[in-house]
């Protein structure tokens, strides 16, 4: 696992997060407009985009603006990244402003929907940083860190972090998003083979749990790294 900040030379807010062999780069920027829904109220917004690079698989990917439209896949990774990341928002904190997070799968090898969400966390971090020195924003607009990481059933066997081989025959996937607080904004098990107990379930956010906790003690240590 590993952060690193500040990969893009024109991007103040941009991450890219290694999870063993998934790779994803994670930009955010600040915008001062919001939504038409959210005009005049006082009130900040996050949305995320979330892509695939074409050879981030060992197949080749069809890039979705060739295909002429967005896949139900990837509309309901953007809206996962998006939901989590407003779950630790303070809007009015950060007034009529939108932070657009942009999510770019490089390398793909299971949970890059995770991975996306706890780098996006320190891209958003670092994006609102030049509105703090300026004095545009008198603290930071978040309530608490945010993580993702996947957990699963693999023959019998409860695992962490699902690689692609793992995930594609898990009998039971997991995908659970927590608070560095404790508190959680996600939980989605699916069985695909047979239903699992609920000494399962509790044995995989057990794990989860732990495995939050590593990803947000690494989200903390690299925003201390300067």
């Amino acid at each position: 696992l590993s952060l690193k900040r500040h990969y893009l030379k024109d991007c103040p807010g941009s991450v890219l997060i290694q999870c063993g062999d998934t790779h994803v780069l994670c930009s955010a920027t600040v915008e001062e407009k919001v939504p038409p829904f959210l005009k005049g109220k006082g009130l900040g917004w996050i949305t995320a985009e979330y892509g695939m690079l074409p050879r981030s698989s060992p197949q080749r990917i069809e890039r979705e603006a060739v295909r002429g439209k967005v896949q139900g896949r990837t509309q309901e990774i953007m809206r996962l990244i998006g939901r989590s990341l407003r779950g630790v928002l303070d809007q009015a904190a950060l007034g009529e402003r939108q932070i657009v997070v942009d999510c770019d799968v490089i390398q793909a090898d299971g949970g890059t929907r995770c991975a996306g969400i706890t780098g996006a966390y320190v891209a958003v971090v670092d994006a609102l940083q030049p509105l703090l020195a300026s004095g545009a924003l008198k603290a930071l607009p978040l309530k608490d860190s945010v993580a993702a990481v996947s957990v699963g059933l693999f023959r019998g066997e409860a695992r962490l972090d699902l690689d692609y081989a793992e995930d594609s025959t898990a009998d039971v996937d997991m995908n659970v998003v927590g608070l560095g607080g404790g508190g959680l904004v996600e939980l989605g098990a699916t069985a695909e083979h047979a239903a699992f107990s609920d000494a399962e379930l509790a044995a995989l956010l057990a794990m989860a749990r732990k495995g939050l906790g590593e990803l947000l003690a690494a989200q903390r240590k690299a925003l201390a790294s300067g």
